[in-house]
C-alpha cells in the first residue's frame, strides 16, 4: 500500500461506450491513497453525463472536469495537473489512458517505485525493451511507432526508449516547470515534457531523476482517438517542436511563421 497520496488524471474524449467504469470504482475502493480526476475533453457523446454521475457517486475520490471544446490530450492532462496542484495533500500526479491499455495495477506499481526512490522526480511505463512483458499491438502500429520513436530519440538526445506510453507518474513539485505553459502539440506533448525537464535540469541531472520502467502488460484497445489525419501530422508536429525548443530558424522562417503553422494544424491548445 502506498503511503503517499497520488492524483490520477484520466483524459476522456467520447469514451461513454468503452470507459471501464467498474475497474475505476474497484480501484478507489481498494486503494485509499488515490484520487481520480476525469477530464472530459469536449466530448460529443454521453461522456460528460457519465463522469458527472461518477463524481456524484464518489464525491470524495472522484472529480470531473469539463473542457468546453475538444483541445486534445495535452490540454486535458494539463488541466488535471493544475487541478491536483491546488491540494497540499497530493504528493504525486499521474496520468493514464481512459481505456486502461496500461492497467491501474501497473500504475500502482509505478507509483510504489517512485515513492521508494527519493532521487526520482518521474517514472514512466515503457512498452519497449527486453524486460517488457506482454505487449499487444498491430504490426502496422509497431512499425510506425518504431520510426516515430527513432526521430523522437534523436530530438531528445536522451536514452529513452518509449516517450509515448500513456502511463506516467511524477512528483507534484515539477508541475510549475512542466505544466505552466500550454503545449505545442495535442498528442506529442510527452516529448515536450522531457524537453522542458531537460532545459530545467540539464541532461545529466534529468537522466538521474527519471526512470523508464518496462510494463508487464499493455494492450492496444480499439477505438483510438488519434485519427488518421493526426497520424499524418506527427512529422509536422515533431518539426515544429524541434524548431520551437531548439530555437532554430531557417532563412525566411520567423516566430510568427512557426506559430501560424502550429495553429493551422491544430497543434496549439
Amino acid at each position: 500500500m502506498n503511503s503517499k497520496t497520488t492524483g490520477i488524471i484520466i483524459p476522456c474524449y467520447n469514451e461513454a461506450e468503452r470507459l471501464p467504469i467498474e475497474e475505476f470504482k474497484k480501484f478507489i475502493s481498494t486503494y485509499n491513497s488515490y484520487y481520480l480526476c476525469f477530464v472530459n475533453d469536449g466530448s460529443s457523446d454521453r461522456t460528460g453525463e457519465l463522469l458527472n454521475l461518477l463524481e456524484r457517486q464518489h464525491p470524495k475520490k472522484i472529480k470531473a472536469l469539463h473542457l468546453e471544446v475538444n483541445q486534445g490530450k495535452a490540454a486535458a492532462v494539463r488541466a488535471g495537473a493544475h487541478y491536483f496542484n491546488n491540494f497540499s495533500y497530493i504528493d504525486n500526479i499521474a496520468f493514464i489512458d481512459a481505456d486502461l491499455s496500461t492497467s491501474l495495477t501497473e500504475l500502482d506499481s509505478l507509483v510504489s517505485k517512485l515513492n521508494k526512490d527519493t532521487k526520482l522526480s518521474m517514472i514512466f511505463g515503457s512498452r519497449k525493451g527486453e524486460d517488457a512483458g506482454q505487449i499487444e499491438r498491430s504490426l502496422m502500429r509497431k512499425v510506425f511507432s518504431g520510426i516515430v520513436g527513432f526521430v523522437i530519440k534523436s530530438i531528445l538526445g536522451l536514452p529513452i526508449q518509449d516517450t509515448q506510453c500513456g502511463a506516467k507518474v511524477f512528483k507534484k513539485e515539477i508541475v510549475p516547470e512542466v505544466y505552466t505553459q500550454s503545449f505545442l502539440s495535442r498528442w506529442l506533448f510527452d516529448v515536450e515534457i522531457f524537453l522542458r525537464l531537460k532545459n530545467h535540469l540539464g541532461s545529466h541531472k534529468l537522466v538521474q531523476s527519471i526512470r523508464e520502467e518496462p510494463l508487464e502488460n499493455w494492450v492496444e484497445v480499439d477505438g483510438s482517438k488519434l485519427s488518421f489525419k493526426d497520424s499524418l501530422l506527427i512529422p509536422l508536429n515533431l518539426l515544429v517542436i524541434w524548431l520551437a525548443y531548439f530555437k532554430i530558424q531557417f532563412n525566411h522562417w520567423t516566430v510568427s511563421d512557426i506559430y501560424s503553422l502550429k495553429t493551422n494544424y491544430f497543434m496549439v491548445q
